[in-house]
């Protein structure tokens, strides 16, 4: 399992960034001694649970260099960190309201010279920016994520077909999604990795054509 698990899904990551994914289970363990990011009972499952159900987003997509990504309401470095490390051409910016969540992104971006990596403390509703992608992470209802992403997604004609929200989310999504029917597609990512921890869990994509003017 570990860092080795990463590799057989995407073998073709550079040597650097192989040597980043295994250094992840040592930091996050010393951080969460310290500072609780992730739940200690989930803590053995940190490669499956957090890092490749990270990774999901980077089987759907093809980062172009040079693109810039928003991760809202990050805590404790996902899905930003583990698509940083493995897209190093691209410009991560990790927000989150907790200031000792972003201590945490702040070390563990240090100590592995993630330079694509920019952690900001701050509120979703008062950050500006503009993103090709928004990336989220069990961070309230769709429609709340949203509201949240309003003028910060770059849309129209600079827009291409993979720009745009991606929200990670599990189990019955017939409610929460019922008004964005139309607008979303959402992907099985068990499709990706045959582990079962994926097999209810889906990525919403709201391409940023579509995005509604907040």
């Amino acid at each position: 399992m570990g860092a080795g698990l990463i590799k057989r899904y995407f073998p073709g990551m550079d040597q650097i960034s192989a040597q980043r994914f295994e250094q992840l289970e040592e930091l996050y363990i010393y951080w969460n001694e310290r500072i609780n990011v992730i739940s200690r009972k989930d803590l053995s499952n940190l490669y499956v649970n957090h890092i490749l159900h990270s990774l999901s987003l980077a089987k759907l997509i093809r980062f172009t260099p040079g693109e810039n990504a928003l991760d809202l309401g990050t805590g404790g470095g996902f899905p930003g960190i583990p698509l940083a490390i493995l897209n190093p051409d691209v410009k991560f910016t990790l927000l989150d309201a907790r200031g000792k969540k972003i201590k945490v992104v702040e070390n563990i971006a240090g100590t592995l010279s993630l330079n694509n990596v920019e952690p900001v403390h701050g509120r979703a509703e008062e950050f500006r920016g503009a993103f090709n992608y928004i990336f989220s992470r069990a961070v309230g209802s769709f429609s709340g994520l949203v509201e949240l992403s309003g003028g910060k997604l770059i849309a129209g004609i600079a827009a291409r077909d993979v720009h745009g929200l991606y929200s990670l989310k599990g189990g019955d999504l017939s409610g929460e999604l019922a008004s964005w029917k139309n607008k979303v597609r959402i992907y099985n990512i068990g499709e990706f990795f045959q582990e079962d921890y994926f097999q209810t869990k889906r990525i919403v994509f709201l391409p940023a054509r579509e995005f509604p003017l907040i």
